[in-house]
């Protein structure tokens, strides 16, 4: 059974109801096949009908191409209905690049020399739209005839069609210059302010034109001054709103869409011309009142726009953050969104506590989506304008505990950072974590946080109550129970692993009891799958097992390290001057002694006493990859050299060297060889280096020793001595590769 062909509003719902792209395609090309069949059926009645379907159809996006000639059958027709869908049609199916589009200026002629208003307008419309230059020359007379024309609607089409005239055809300018200054004395604001658009066109393009309206000077200067001090215009209304181009924003209906749309161009208005603040807090005022209209689109509009506006008039803003606030409980995404970044711009050090309060029960119910956003706001937020270091640990806490997986990864290195900088709430903080982690361990930078702080500060946790929170007693069976859970926790990712498994070994120091319990945890990890976990757990086996004496040392708190200040700053420049110095291999009996010194572990030795004795090579090896002590690089190994090219008496060789001071830095010697008995002349050595080459981090650097060399060219070879053979040798220096391929040509 054939299924009939949809009306067009049946087709929108059903394309609407379309819940995959793959249905919506299915339904448009069932109906796109209908269409076919109906034009090729040449079905007259209902062409209008199929074509305005295929127009839909067209503004979604698909391909409505093998509609263009029903178009010109549509103009061609004697009926408004069929006119109407058939200028529509041209205006969007049919540009200049289609010479389908030349053939409907004869129907365009015919329909602008009737005297029906409404088909002289479609064919005005489609002409301003797509007509041609072409086109132009052919109907700029037609034009001409209706500048005059009693219909005010006419007129009006017809200025704007001659200004897209002026625009295809400057040399059409001489037509359009008498019409325009009758066009000055008319009281219609609409061919008022099409003649003034013309006028200007005409003058950009036209010295004589320009030299022409000099003289009607006077004459605008009097329009301007009658659109001050009359009233607006009645017959030009849209939707209720008179004259909306000359409306103000104190006396305008925003009841209507119009009337809203004349505000937010006033608003529009007043931020592009850098009005006084008067001005630019009634544009803020307006825009706060568009917060409160149920319209979601006016709302969405009012939000975007003072995210603009809160940098320049922040404290004009600041007026509506309560409607501001409301708005990031809209349902619509996009409009929680727009709310929730203008919230974060209006932070500031003294609502701070106000704004972090809403953004963080924002945090608890929003959308996934917005969670990252949001947390790394507050987050920045807190950084920025914390008022005491207290109330900034308990916002990331807070945080941390409400959406720890969306956070960013410095998240966990900013708080420890800050606990570890605040002496004073070690205990404080280290009491917070661990409530807190008892409760919940699937927030995993949450338990990294918390496994750090255990680690560092366990001892307070075991010692009396803190007069900052509320009593808690802790002991140490507790601590040792919670941190094995969170490392057989199937939620714990292999860094939080890492975590609790140092912060247990840190709590061998600090706890009182027996360290066995820890010492049996950490061993059975050493043959963990995850490899990072393996060698720690290998290291710190080794540790309590070789190293037993030095383990408080080495398991102290550590200390606290500014970011980005000097200190850090000067450590890295040293680090990296040192690793490009002197690479020669350092024996494991000095670093271990002087690692003994550096941890100051030889009680009661003075300058007389005798060095200890020398460690064990393989044990020395052990302590220093157990604390990541920077050794030595093993040296890169050499290249043996190599003859690239040989042929008809030229020979190249290439050889390598890496300086001593620099291991990075490959040297290429290239050697080129004449052993015939003539000379060479016109020789052009080039290089081939692979892309990588030219990316950030790699040079290519060429030089030459007594020759002339130019990247890219060749060089002119001087002989040396009388005989026929000569040698010349230049360098190529490269970093991050190894090989070159050249090519020569004799």
């Amino acid at each position: 059974m054939v299924v009939p062909s949809l009306k067009l509003q049946d087709l929108i719902e059903e394309i609407r109801g379309a819940k995959t792209q793959a249905q919506e395609r299915e339904v448009i090309q069932k109906e796109c096949a209908h269409i076919r069949a109906s034009f090729r059926d040449g079905d007259p009645l209902h062409r209008h009908r199929q074509l305005a379907k295929l127009l839909y159809v067209h503004m979604l996006g698909y391909p409505a191409h093998f509609g263009q000639m029903e178009c010109l059958k549509l103009i061609a027709s004697p009926r408004f209905t069929d006119k109407r869908v058939g200028y529509l049609g041209a205006m969007l199916l049919l540009d200049e690049r289609q010479d389908a589009h030349l053939l409907i200026t004869n129907s365009i002629k015919n329909d602008l020399s009737q005297g029906i208003q409404a088909v002289q307008g479609l064919a005005l419309c489609t002409l301003s739209t797509m007509g041609s230059a072409e086109m132009c020359r052919d109907l700029a007379t037609e034009v001409e005839k209706l500048l005059l024309q009693p219909s005010s609607y006419v007129r009006k089409k017809a200025v704007l069609t001659a200004v897209h005239m002026i625009r295809k055809v400057p040399e059409l300018s001489n037509i359009f210059l008498p019409p325009c200054a009758q066009l000055l004395h008319e009281r219609h604001h609409g061919i008022l302010l099409g003649t003034i658009t013309l006028i200007t066109e005409l003058c950009e393009r036209s010295p004589a034109a320009l030299k022409h309206f000099r003289k009607v000077v006077p004459q605008l200067v009097k329009i301007l001054r009658t659109l001050v001090t009359t009233g607006y215009s009645t017959e030009h209304s849209i939707s209720g709103v008179s004259d909306p181009f000359l409306q103000v924003a104190t006396n305008t209906d925003t009841s209507r869409n119009a009337g809203s749309a004349v505000l937010f161009e006033t608003v529009l208005t007043i931020m592009d011309i850098r009005s006084a603040p008067g001005l630019r807090v009634l544009a803020i005022n307006i825009l706060g009142r568009f917060l409160l209209n149920n319209d979601k689109n006016i709302r969405y509009v009012a939000l975007t726009s003072l995210l603009r506006m809160v940098q320049s008039d922040h404290s004009a803003v600041q007026r509506h953050r309560p409607t501001v606030v409301e708005c990031l409980r809209e349902p619509d995404a996009s409009l929680s969104r727009r709310a929730l970044e203008l919230s974060l711009a209006l932070v500031n050090s003294s609502n701070v506590r106000a704004m972090t309060q809403e953004l963080q029960s924002f945090l608890e119910s929003c959308p996934p989506d917005l969670r990252a956003d949001c947390a790394s706001g507050i987050l920045l937020a807190a950084e920025r304008f914390a008022p005491t270091k207290r109330w900034h640990i308990d916002t990331i806490l807070r945080v941390l505990t409400t959406a720890g997986i969306y956070v960013q990864d410095d998240a966990v290195a900013n708080l420890t950072q800050l606990i570890g900088g605040a002496q004073e709430l070690h205990a404080y903080s280290v009491r917070r974590l661990y409530s807190a982690l008892a409760e919940d361990i699937s927030q995993q930078p949450l338990v990294q946080v918390a496994a750090w702080c255990i680690g560092e500060y366990g001892d307070l946790l075991l010692e009396g109550s803190c007069e900052e929170t509320e009593p808690l007693q802790v002991e140490e069976e507790e601590v040792l129970a919670l941190l094995e859970k969170v490392l057989q926790s199937h939620m714990s990712q292999p860094a939080t692993r890492g975590y609790a498994l140092t912060a247990l070994m840190k709590l061998s120091t600090r706890l009182r009891g027996d360290s066995n319990r820890i010492r049996q945890v950490v061993s059975i990890y050493g043959s963990c799958l995850d490899v990072e976990l393996q060698q720690r757990a290998v290291e710190y086996n080794t540790l309590f097992q070789k190293y037993d004496h030095m383990r408080a040392a080495i398991l102290e708190k550590m200390p606290l390290v500014e970011r980005g200040g000097s200190q850090v700053d000067g450590e890295a420049k040293e680090s990296k001057e040192a690793q490009l110095s002197e690479t020669a291999l350092v024996s494991t009996e000095p670093q271990a002694s002087k690692l003994l010194d550096l941890l100051d572990l030889l009680d009661g030795t003075s300058g007389d006493a005798q060095p200890p004795p020398p460690l064990d090579p393989s044990q020395g090896g052990a302590l220093v990859h157990l604390l990541d002590l920077p050794g030595a690089p093993p040296p890169p190994p050499s290249i043996p050299n190599l003859r690239v090219f040989e042929r008809e008496g030229l020979q190249l060789n290439l050889s390598f060297v890496r300086p001593s001071g620099t291991p990075a830095l490959l040297l290429i010697m290239v050697t080129a060889t004449n052993t015939s008995g003539a000379d060479v002349t016109h020789f052009i050595c080039q290089a081939a280096v692979p892309k990588v080459c030219g990316r950030p981090g790699f040079e290519v650097a060429w030089a030459l020793e007594e020759k002339r060399l130019s990247r890219g060219g060749g060089w002119e070879e001087e002989r040396e001595g009388n005989d026929n053979a000569g040698t010349s040798t230049w360098e190529v220096m490269g970093r991050g590769f190894e090989t070159l391929g050249f090519g020569g040509v004799a």
